[in-house]
């Protein structure tokens, strides 16, 4: 396994991030204990999951499944970096939401009690709360740091201006702010590149992409329905994606063929080697999944097929391949 500096930080963390939204809704508690089992035997030390993962709203399904395998020991926490998130609903009365100070407070608790853990590595904003302060925020967070219940902050779903919004309130205050950003990023969504990847790699901000994969797009799709494994209207957004983009995810996974590998390999081999990304989230469902996912850290990717893939996923903006402003003006 490889590992890297969770951003400027000293935080070192594996360059693959085992995503547990699934676990809950579509693995079973069982077979989510085998993945993370298996995640650590492979070096995977950096997990990801959120309050709100489970689906249930305010039970933290996926959140509890991970304390009762934190709870078996052998090493388990000690092992792993934990990132959780907050902002989403967990409940129908006011302040269950978003980034008061209240419900920072209480969120942060209730993580802690669901995972069974005394900590949180890294506590994570799920989406900007354009309602709440940056000192009210960056308050209660500096209390849960001094109280040692989390050690380091991040952000996801944040604009460029977002992060550096919070990044120049923190500094008012002498704290470290945040650390990372998870943003979504792969070949058919490259919008990141616009400002949010240069805010971060700015401010010393590590990237950590969710849908690495497109929500399966990259993933050999075609290949899969031809085969009978996949079904197009299995997913109503994926399905639309796929028609818009027939033709370049053809092309992808007839280059990936050319190359030896599978898509998926491909995909996430292209997101670990851009600028400033610590590390693609990766969300098995299965063990065989977990396992296949391993292979991408292995794909080294030449600049000729670098420049292949910039051509048939092209940079976002009208003079492409460009931060803003340079990528949409002169």
């Amino acid at each position: 396994m490889e590992y890297t500096n969770l951003g400027r930080s000293g935080l070192s963390v594996s360059r693959l991030v085992l995503g547990t939204m699934n676990f809950g809704p579509e693995t079973s508690e069982e077979d989510s204990f085998a993945i993370m089992d298996k995640a650590h035997e492979h070096g995977l030390n950096f997990f990801d999951t959120a309050n709100v993962y489970g689906w249930k709203t305010g039970e933290g399904v996926t959140e509890q499944i991970i304390g009762r395998w934190f709870a078996q020991g052998g090493g388990r926490r000690e092992r792993t970096v934990i990132a959780t998130k907050l902002y989403g609903s967990m409940g129908s009365w006011p302040n269950d939401d978003k980034l008061s100070a209240l419900n920072i407070r209480r969120a942060a608790e209730a993580s802690l009690r669901r995972m069974q853990t005394d900590h949180i590595d890294l506590y994570q904003m799920h989406h900007v709360d354009r309602g709440t302060p940056w000192d009210e925020i960056w308050e209660a967070f500096s209390v849960l740091r001094q109280q040692g219940k989390v050690l380091y902050f991040g952000s996801s779903n944040f604009a460029g201006w977002h992060l550096a919004q919070a990044q120049e309130a923190a500094r008012q205050r002498g704290f470290l702010g945040l650390v990372s950003e998870q943003s979504i990023y792969n070949l058919l969504n490259r919008f990141a590149e616009l400002e949010v990847l240069p805010a971060a790699q700015h401010y010393g901000l590590g990237v950590i992409p969710w849908s690495p994969l497109q929500g399966g797009l990259l993933g050999g799709v075609l290949r899969k329905i031809r085969e009978g494994g996949a079904s197009r209207g299995s997913n109503e957004r994926a399905s639309a994606g796929l028609e818009k983009n027939r033709a370049a995810i053809e092309a992808f996974e007839d280059l990936a063929g050319e190359l030896g590998e599978n898509p998926a390999d491909v995909g996430l081999a292209w997101v670990l080697a851009q600028p400033g990304v610590t590390g693609p989230i990766i969300g098995p469902r299965t063990l065989e999944q977990l396992e296949g996912s391993l292979r991408a850290l292995e794909v080294e990717l030449s600049a000729e097929v670098l420049a292949k893939l910039d051509e048939l996923f092209p940079a976002p903006g009208p003079n492409g391949a460009k931060p803003a402003p340079e990528a949409y003006a002169w």
